[in-house]
């Protein structure tokens, strides 16, 4: 989606602090962080929501989370907190209409 800001960040069109890239999703640290390395991971495709990644999207929802679990990993051995906690934002709640996962490193 041309107007996405996420998207134009998969695009590399605009710039992010990458943390994690694979051929289907990319991961970058939040600009305004929970904590010190809070990081989004978003699919490279567009997806508007959660509900749309399990209802109608072609992002294979398990590959997804998979790589969701790649990033937590780096997120671990890199900062080390004492634990991560994954959250996903629907509905009203969400301020960029393009899925993306926080992983907010609890110290």
């Amino acid at each position: 989606m041309k107007d996405c800001v996420f998207c134009k960040i998969a695009a590399k069109t605009l710039p992010a602090n990458i943390v994690y890239e694979s051929d289907r999703v990319i991961a970058f640290l939040d600009i305004n962080p929970v904590s010190k390395g809070h990081t989004l991971v978003i699919p490279k495709d567009h997806v508007t929501d959660f509900s749309e990644l399990v209802t109608n999207s072609s992002v294979d929802v398990g590959k997804f989370f998979k790589e969701v679990e790649n990033v937590r990993k780096v997120i671990k051995g890199k900062y080390r907190p004492k634990g991560i906690r994954i959250d996903i934002n629907t509905d009203g709640l969400i301020e960029v209409p393009h899925l993306h996962v926080h992983l907010v490193p609890v110290y």
